[in-house]
């Protein structure tokens, strides 16, 4: 009874319900890159020069080398990686000095990470612009920090108002795409929609890289936007994100991992992000440096997400969605 256990997870979900209910959670969120290149540069730097056998004067690496390892290397919500990466650079550093006698860099630049580690084993999303209709920038959380992810809506003309979802996405993604189209089929005014276009129309909902599961509520109001964008033909608002759960009334609800997914929106670009008003308190914890640059907009409903969001200009190559009743010409 007098002992205490400190033990570490990246993910809570894997942990039995019993056990987690017995522990006392401390959550320590993903660094930021600011702040992964001050451990690099004062930390991580210096143990491996000496572990490898060198002086600080022998090899440097600035902060933009070590930001590009970070970005082009590593996918990490720690920097274990990231030393590893450095030890790598150091290593063979070491091994051409030992061969010939001299260092042939000094200092390490982000063009000469090539001769080192290779090819860049990761690209950061980014942004993709707003030219076509049904394509919305959501945000995710993952293990190793937060994403920014797509959806993309598509439509096709046939009977029956189909229904596809392709993206390797689990039950509960499933489900968001399911209800926000029942909301949008029971709300066909707020959108202007002729009624018959689900039955003339089929809708395909994808979220690229379908090799990753993907499966969680807070794409929700995604998905919604998606739809009503393709249903519409509408352009979504330039350099916006979002996250939050929807219900079947509309209700946008909160979502966790708010502090990383604003990180990945600040990595590709955003500028606005919605989310639900019950998240305010989550942005009210954070530091201003998380924060600049970007603009929230805080909702209670999918109606004012889609004010939010949707523009009133069509897109360039619009679908003519009209549909033509017998007798019509």
């Amino acid at each position: 009874s007098k002992v205490l256990f400190i033990a570490t997870a990246n993910n809570l979900n894997t942990i039995p319900g019993p056990l987690l209910d017995r522990m006392e959670l401390i959550e320590v969120s993903g660094y930021i890159t600011e702040e992964k290149i001050e451990i690099a540069r004062k930390h991580l730097l210096p143990k491996e020069l000496e572990a490898n056998g060198l002086k600080k004067s022998d090899i440097k690496l600035p902060k933009e080398t070590l930001e590009a390892i970070i970005e082009s290397y590593t996918r990490e919500s720690g920097v274990r990686e990231l030393e590893k990466k450095i030890g790598k650079i150091l290593r063979k550093s070491a091994r051409q000095y030992a061969t010939d006698g001299y260092f042939a860099k000094t200092e390490i630049k982000p063009t000469d990470l090539y001769d080192f580690l290779g090819a860049p084993e990761y690209t950061r999303d980014k942004y993709q612009g707003n030219d076509y209709a049904g394509v919305v920038t959501g945000l995710a959380w993952t293990a190793v920090g937060g994403e920014i992810l797509f959806v993309e809506t598509s439509l096709s003309r046939g009977k029956g108002g189909r229904l596809t979802l392709t993206g390797n996405l689990g039950d509960v993604m499933k489900e968001s795409a399911m209800l926000a189209l029942e909301y949008i089929k029971s709300h066909v005014s707020l959108l202007q929609l002729n009624e018959d276009i689900f039955d003339n129309w089929n809708i395909h909902i994808h979220v690229p890289e379908g090799a990753i599961p993907k499966d969680g509520p807070s794409a929700g109001v995604t998905m919604a936007t998606s739809l009503a964008s393709a249903l519409t033909q509408r352009k979504v608002k330039a350099n916006i994100a979002m996250t939050g759960e929807i219900t079947l009334r509309g209700k946008v609800l909160p979502v966790g991992g708010i502090k990383e997914k604003i990180l990945a929106a600040k990595r590709a670009g955003i500028k606005e992000i919605i989310m639900s008003i019950e998240n305010k308190k989550n942005i009210d914890e954070i530091q201003d440096i998380y924060l600049k640059g970007l603009t929230f907009h805080y909702v209670n409903d999918i109606k004012e997400v889609f004010a939010i969001a949707l523009t009133n200009e069509k897109v360039a190559d619009a679908i003519d969605l009209s549909v033509k009743k017998p007798g019509q010409e």
